[in-house]
């Protein structure tokens, strides 16, 4: 059987488009079928780069006109994923719609789909994944698609337990946002991985997450406010004016009139986003509102210092009311 002749660049973007396409045009891919089929690593790249394609998962692609859906991160995770392991974390969250849940540009950088086994059954190694064991009960388990997956109550409580408030904080606002469980729910069952690895770190957050939080800057902006001592701050704080509503913002106090926002490079740096945040904040601070605008280096460079920054703008919005705040 002659081997398969390796498409040149120009080839590309006619035969991908059209019935002659070697790969399939409405399913997920693997770098290996496409390799079988004469389309080598770099083109797959260049194909990626130039927007035929979207890669997925790692060493999974798909045709970049197929809508996402549930079925279709199933169908990609399905192919790297043997029968007897179990979605967790990170990649668990994303399949239950918790987009918040992925690094940003995780599925260009990268990273392993986390994968476990029940205890004793092993760890897989290879470098599609991120394996190990874990003791997961029945109730931990759920099917979608025919893959299993753990259920997003078990999925908010694996990501809380980790070393970093800010990617904890992020994992557990995103899974409550889905609305399939609630804080009390959550709050249940935090007692049961007494003495399980960083759950310190749960116990500290799962009282504060919020599912209102729309981005994970939002919700490190959140547990910063609080670790600054500052009033209660509210999620999505509507401002109305004249019977209609004059903004959200991100967060807030509406007893001082003190509001923070989180300024994502997604959502507010084209001209027109722009534009309409200046505007937006304008009407505000006429109202007397004093703003903070925070963006990613102001929350996770080395160096910044986010608490002072809030306790600094609250105190300037309090005293604007003759109010005095607490050290």
């Amino acid at each position: 059987m002659a081997e398969p002749r390796r498409m040149t660049r120009l080839d590309l973007p006619r035969r991908f488009l059209d019935s002659s396409s070697p790969l399939p045009l409405d399913v997920p891919f693997t770098a290996a079928t496409a390799g079988a089929e004469g389309v080598t690593g770099h083109r797959l790249t260049w194909l990626t780069q130039q927007g035929y394609l979207r890669r997925l998962i790692k060493g999974v692609y798909v045709s970049q006109h197929v809508p996402d859906s549930t079925a279709l991160r199933c169908a990609a995770l399905g192919l790297v994923v043997p029968e007897d392991c179990v979605i967790v974390d990170r990649h668990a969250g994303w399949l239950h719609g918790a987009e918040m849940v992925l690094a940003p540009n995780e599925h260009i950088n990268l990273q392993p789909i986390s994968v476990f086994r029940p205890s004793g059954m092993g760890r897989l190694r290879n470098g599609l994944v991120d394996s190990g064991e874990r003791n997961l009960l029945d109730r931990d388990i759920t099917e979608l698609n025919g893959l299993r997956v753990a259920t997003p109550l078990r999925t908010a409580c694996d990501l809380g337990r980790v070393r970093w408030t800010d990617r904890g904080i992020a994992g557990l606002d995103a899974m409550l946002r889905l609305g399939v469980f609630g804080h009390v729910e959550l709050l249940a069952e935090v007692e049961r991985y007494r003495g399980m690895r960083w759950v310190r770190t749960l116990r500290v957050l799962a009282p504060l997450a919020d599912g209102r939080a729309e981005s994970p800057g939002e919700s490190v902006l959140r547990l910063h406010w609080i670790g600054a001592g500052l009033p209660t701050p509210e999620p999505q704080f509507i401002v109305w004016r004249s019977g209609r509503i004059l903004a959200i913002i991100d967060l807030a106090s509406g007893a001082i009139c003190y509001a923070a926002e989180y300024d994502g490079r997604e959502w507010h740096s084209s001209p027109e986003q722009v534009e309409h945040d200046l505007e937006r904040r304008g009407e505000l601070r006429s109202e007397g509102w004093v703003i903070d605008v925070f963006e990613c280096d102001d929350l996770f460079s080395p160096h910044c210092d986010p608490q002072a920054r809030l306790r600094a703008g609250a105190r300037e919005a309090a005293l604007r009311l003759g109010i005095s705040l607490a050290s």
